[in-house]
């Protein structure tokens, strides 16, 4: 193979690799440490339970369809979509949630490329609160599940 062939073939791996590692980097971890990630059943468990759970994305994404008695409470995010955001950088009234720090509570939003309800549960666990219940499916797995909204 000539030199210039193989600078192509380099290239064109690299960015290759490049490509899939963005796409990667976009969807959310499937954990969050300090929380339990759970399912559009377990979600309904616990919120069934009293848990509120707490819609995460814009008020309009809330006013038009979200999870029978959920709260919305936006995380308004300006940093990356990536596990080193900069929490900084968003905003997130942390003031909205429970008084009890030991109390339950389901974060959630869009899934998959929504980082919105994992940079709450995020900012909820370095406040202190110790049953952050992530809802990672959000709204697509709950509406799959043909679960109640409003």
């Amino acid at each position: 193979m000539k030199t210039r062939d193989c600078l192509k073939w380099i290239s064109a791996a690299a960015l290759a690799i490049g490509l899939t590692a963005s796409v990667w980097a976009s969807e959310t971890p499937t954990t969050l440490t300090g929380t339990k990630v759970v399912s559009a059943a377990e979600a309904k468990k616990l919120i069934d339970g009293g848990a509120p759970a707490i819609d995460t994305r814009v008020a309009a994404e809330y006013a038009e369809k979200t999870i029978k008695g959920a709260k919305s409470i936006p995380y308004k995010e300006k940093s990356i979509k990536g596990v080193g955001f900069d929490a900084t950088q968003d905003q997130f009234d942390l003031s909205k949630l429970a008084a009890d720090k030991a109390a339950p509570m389901v974060m959630f939003c869009n899934a998959g490329e929504c980082w919105k309800s994992y940079k709450a549960s995020a900012a909820a666990v370095k406040a202190g609160y110790t049953k952050v219940y992530w809802f990672r499916g959000g709204m697509p797995e709950w509406v799959a599940a043909g679960l109640p909204t409003q």
